[in-house]
């Protein structure tokens, strides 16, 4: 990864990126990139962090504002020897300041409107690394002490890429953090590169990337998911890149009718708030054939707008289940006759069979670890040669994780007579009495006017329904209607979109917005797998 944009860079066939805006290393170089300009972006960033004082085998934290540059610090830090530890700079300020204590980093990569964001809230992010780089550090009024800009650390050439051992920790991302502080999760480039990456870039038929693709990626950058992706996308070499960090639909519009997708990956709330596009006249998900979505399911009515936009002859939609500690383990494709007149009945909830010769899945008695019949719930363990190294600073966590060579995912789900696995419900947010996940699909499926729907279960009461529409109301009918043969739950809670507390990749903080609205935490589910 230290040298792929200059590979890249060798080859007549790279493919031309295009920028919803400038990236925070270089703001004065445009929004249009040829792989040779990449590359010296990447030079140059390995000889910013060289002159910071970052080399073999420090760790380097990175936590800025939403962009692709994220995977280009990294690859500048692989480049050194270095270990990039990617932070999103959604996250509240107290769980970065943990995060940077676990991780000790020899340079922090940050920008003054993050840094003076947790100062306001009294964390100092500054103090938790031996040296700082603020990338907009040159403008009037965004110096801040103790740091240095980065025409301080301008001429120093990028030393020769260095190499590493094929086990030894390559880059560290965190998982979403939707029960709390994430886990800092140590991938090596035999797990994240030889395991992953490599088996992605094989050239499948119907979801293979193509040369004459336009493939666009509305991601949160800061997580393990895009690093692969970077490493493969730039490999496969497609006609054109489409990179969003802003999840306005309005300002993304008019970059993405310039460039329609032929493929289009994004995160599952990003194609939530990108759905009014698909109604409009001049859509721009017409040229569109394979949408992707990974991170969590996508409810099947946001999925029937999306393969209705398209003019394209059989679309077909990949949902992939996984985690940033093992890569997808599953996978599954929707259509528009598999979506067809099917509301309720849980359908992205299948999250289909384990990846072919890669991954095998078992479910278990959570209690006692013993295998349960097809049908029946239980926890999922999975077992992956793309399995993590570590929790950074949590050895502890991660070890607790382990049962020999099987993996608990923390997951409630059963395994079907065809043999793929039906999810149910993360085990800290489990009830008795029904699936919060799949009563979520069905409540989307009745509720047209629902932008989200959320079920977060307790102890000591029934389930508490959340509904986000676009104004923050919903009529008792409506919902009276919505709940007809449901198991009972308490009255709704309808919010707007901005005042659900999520992380950076969209995900609903669950515990978060619980304690918003009970003003407690605690879970029918042991939390012990989180």
């Amino acid at each position: 990864m230290g040298v792929l944009f200059d590979e890249c860079a060798d080859r007549r066939d790279s493919p031309r990126v295009h920028l919803d805006r400038p990236f925070d290393i270089a703001p004065q170089g445009g929004t249009c990139y040829e792989a040779p300009d990449l590359a010296v972006l990447v030079r140059q960033a390995a000889g910013w962090l060289a002159a910071a004082g970052a080399g073999r085998g420090d760790r380097v934290a990175i936590v800025k504002e939403n962009h692709w540059d994220y995977d280009l610090l990294a690859c500048a830090a692989i480049r050194l020897g270095a270990v990039p530890a990617q932070l999103s700079a959604q996250l509240p300020p107290d769980s970065v300041e943990l995060l940077l204590k676990r991780l000790e980093p020899a340079v922090l990569v940050s920008t003054s409107a993050v840094l003076g964001a947790a100062g306001a809230q009294g964390t100092d992010l500054v103090a938790f690394a031996r040296s700082t780089v603020v990338l907009d550090g040159d403008d009037p009024g965004a110096a801040v002490p103790g740091t240095a800009s980065l025409s301080e650390l301008h001429g120093q050439d990028a030393p020769a890429p260095r190499r590493r051992d094929g086990d030894a920790p390559l880059v560290i991302n965190h998982t979403s953090g939707t029960t709390g502080v994430p886990k800092l999760v140590v991938h090596s480039a035999r797990t994240i590169v030889g395991e992953l990456a490599r088996f992605e870039a094989m050239p499948l038929p119907k979801i293979g990337v193509g040369r004459d693709d336009t493939v666009l990626n509305a991601n949160s950058f800061a997580h393990g998911r895009t690093f692969c992706w970077t490493g493969v996308v730039m490999s496969m070499a497609p006609r054109e890149l489409v990179v969003l960090g802003d999840q306005d639909p309005d300002r993304a519009d008019p970059l993405l009718r310039a460039h329609p997708p032929t493929i289009v990956e994004a995160l599952p709330s990003t194609y939530v708030r990108f759905r009014p596009l698909t109604d409009r006249l001049d859509n721009p998900f017409r040229r569109t054939r394979l949408f992707i979505s990974t991170y969590d399911a996508v409810h099947p009515p946001t999925i029937r707008a999306y393969l209705g936009a398209t003019a394209r002859r059989g679309p077909v939609w990949m949902q992939g289940w996984g985690q940033t500690e093992t890569g997808p383990l599953t996978f599954r494709f929707h259509t528009r006759r598999s979506l067809h007149d099917s509301p309720g009945c849980g359908k992205t909830r299948d999250v289909g069979r384990p990846v072919p010769f890669k991954t095998r899945l078992r479910v278990v008695d959570p209690d006692t670890f013993e295998p349960v019949r097809r049908g029946r719930p239980g926890l999922v363990l999975a077992r992956t040669a793309a399995r993590c190294q570590d929790y950074a600073g949590e050895s502890g966590r991660w070890a607790a994780k382990r049962h020999g060579d099987w993996w608990n995912t923390g997951d409630i789900g059963m395994r079907t007579r065809t043999g793929s696995v039906l999810l149910l419900d993360r085990e800290v947010d489990r009830v008795p009495e029904l699936s919060c996940l799949e009563t979520e699909d069905v409540l989307e499926d009745r509720l047209p006017v629902a932008q989200e729907c959320v079920v977060l279960g307790r102890p000591d009461a029934p389930p508490l329904p959340v509904v986000v529409t676009v104004d923050g109301r919903l009529s008792g009918a409506a919902w009276r209607r919505a709940t007809r043969g449901l198991p009972p739950m308490q009255e709704p809670v309808a919010l707007t979109w901005d005042r659900v507390p999520r992380t950076g990749t969209g995900k609903v903080r669950r515990l978060e917005l619980l304690e918003q609205l009970t003003g407690s935490t605690d879970t029918a589910g042991s939390g012990r797998w989180t």
